[in-house]
């Protein structure tokens, strides 16, 4: 079972920071925008830190009213896989926290897409099909852009498990359908996340880095260079992946010197600051 896990590591790296995105998206808490955006806008990660546990017990409590409302269950996932992401990093903790994003997310898009829940679990030819079956309109690339991430974060959580690595490909097809549905969700960054996909292995095992580095740059030009984070992932699975310093600290670099405070993007700059201080200096023994 060590295969997966050495493999696989590098996206599994990035998938956790990728998460982050999704407390960028629409209203994370079923209590209005208020909350979501004093949670984005907050340039203390501590802060957030703190104060999250308690809005994951009353998403909890919330489902247990209502346990088949598929926006408070998307709701809680996004919640889940974000506090996991940015805070837990005792390994079976996270992994149990991911766990139940994930089943949040399914049980969520179960209840608005029942054909494609039927197919989830399928052979990749028969996923592909509902897939492009179910999904044919903007108004369905919320929650599937949501469950794809959150299924990310649950292979990296689970990345001992074969059956479980096995899935990215599937995550994959969901993520290049939110581009063809509209690739400016969320500020682009399903791009992003295609960019991390296609440098899950150097380009001599398969790994495709030139679409990658497109798809890096589709998503810096559609986020309008907002969100910090895309530049990190860059910096750190493109140009380390072809030995290009010059890129690496120049995309980090700019990431150092913007202003983190960008409305529902000042959590997730605040956090891609203090990575990229940390890849300027790891990249002096790198390269």
């Amino acid at each position: 079972m060590k295969k997966p896990y050495f493999v696989f590591q590098p996206i599994f790296k990035l998938t956790l920071l990728a998460l982050l995105g999704l407390m960028a998206g629409c209203s994370i808490l079923s209590l209005g925008d208020n909350i979501s955006n004093a949670i984005l806008n907050q340039d203390d990660p501590k802060i957030v830190e703190d104060s999250l546990p308690t809005y994951l017990i009353m998403m909890d409590g919330m489902i247990e009213g209502d346990p088949e409302n598929e926006g408070r269950l998307l709701a809680a996932g996004k919640l889940y896989a974000a506090y996991a992401s940015m805070f837990v990093k005792e390994p079976k903790r996270h992994t149990r926290l991911m766990n139940r994003a994930r089943d949040y997310s399914r049980r969520a898009i179960c209840e608005e897409y029942e054909d494609f829940c039927k197919v989830i679990d399928s052979p990749f030819g028969v996923f592909q099909a509902g897939l492009q079956e179910e999904f044919d309109d903007e108004d369905d690339v919320p929650m599937l852009h949501t469950f794809a991430v959150i299924w990310a974060g649950y292979i990296k959580a689970n990345k001992s498990n074969w059956a479980a690595v096995a899935d990215l490909a599937k995550v994959k097809a969901c993520v290049q359908k939110v581009i063809e549905l509209d690739e400016n969700y969320d500020n682009g960054s399903a791009h992003m996340y295609m960019g991390l996909l296609n440098t899950l292995l150097p380009a001599a095992l398969g790994g495709k880095p030139e679409l990658a580095r497109q798809s890096f740059e589709k998503a810096i030009e559609l986020s309008k260079g907002k969100n910090l984070m895309i530049k990190v992932h860059y910096a750190e699975r493109y140009a380390r992946l072809v030995f290009n310093e010059k890129l690496h600290n120049k995309l980090l670099q700019d990431v150092i010197n913007a202003d983190a405070n960008v409305h529902r993007l000042t959590l997730v700059n605040t956090l891609a600051k203090r990575k990229a201080k940390e890849l300027i200096e790891s990249g002096k023994e790198y390269f």
